[in-house]
């Protein structure tokens, strides 16, 4: 029985790493073994309590084969709200294996008063927007889907991410390497010096991230902001309260 009260946390999120913490800090009655999964997209990720594993597992049916191997009691997908890919791979798999699935993910951004917000489905869609909104633009998507944006030759942009991208980029780009969170007051002061007059952000919510929005609010710049894929997992909480609730419910 020790054996199979392995969870599994998908993670590379702050709400990954704020569930192991409280999982290995507080482990439900018998213990538990906390297993993190990183992608293994970041050089220097920070990193959660816990075991740690990084890299792929081989899609679904490595993933599959790992939660048979580990006898896995539980999983958690507590992924970026776009990596979809993952997250249907980790339904494939818990649905083969015989493994509880949650979906660990909080709630997207709300338009506020003083919005001007542009929702789009793709970053192809925001790409293709951009001409008719702005021309000297704030991406601030990260380093991965910057092909799209890379004929945009009219326009200028600020790329802003944690490392270098790898994929084709605009051939106007000023590279901003820095890891947040950002302040209301940064976020500000580096739009007024780079003069920007849109910025282009992915739905992914939550309070680290959000400071930008509040900038273009108090600045009046339009948002393109791209939509989340729709949810995979059957069963999806918004918290990690709720999180750490359903995995000791699993276990009992």
């Amino acid at each position: 029985m020790a054996e199979r009260r392995v969870v599994l946390i998908l993670g590379g999120t702050s709400d990954a790493r704020q569930l192991a913490a409280r999982l290995v800090a507080q482990p439900p009655p018998g213990g538990v073994r906390v297993v993190s999964s990183l992608a293994g997209r970041t050089k220097a990720p920070v990193l959660p309590p816990g075991e740690t594993r990084v890299g792929g597992f081989g899609g679904a049916p490595g993933l599959a084969a790992w939660l048979r191997e580990h006898r896995a009691a539980a999983v958690v997908d507590a992924t970026h709200p776009f990596a979809a890919r993952i997250s249907a791979n980790a339904v494939a798999a818990c649905a083969a294996a015989g493994v509880p699935l949650l979906r660990l993910q909080r709630p997207g951004w709300t338009e506020r008063d003083g919005d001007d917000w542009r929702r789009v489905g793709s970053a192809e869609e925001a790409a293709a927007l951009l001409p008719g909104v702005g021309s000297r633009v704030f991406l601030t998507t990260g380093r991965m889907e910057t092909t799209p944006y890379a004929g945009l030759d009219d326009l200028w942009f600020l790329l802003r991410s944690v490392e270098p991208p790898e994929d084709a980029v605009p051939r106007n780009l000023e590279l901003l390497l820095a890891r947040g969170p950002f302040t209301v007051e940064d976020e500000i002061a580096l739009m007024r010096r780079h003069a920007i007059d849109v910025v282009v952000t992915k739905d992914s919510g939550g309070g680290q991230t959000a400071a930008k929005l509040d900038a273009a609010r108090e600045l009046r710049l339009p948002v393109v902001v791209i939509s989340r894929p729709a949810v995979a997992a059957e069963t999806c909480v918004a918290s990690v309260a709720e999180a750490e609730r359903w995995v000791a419910h699993v276990l009992e």
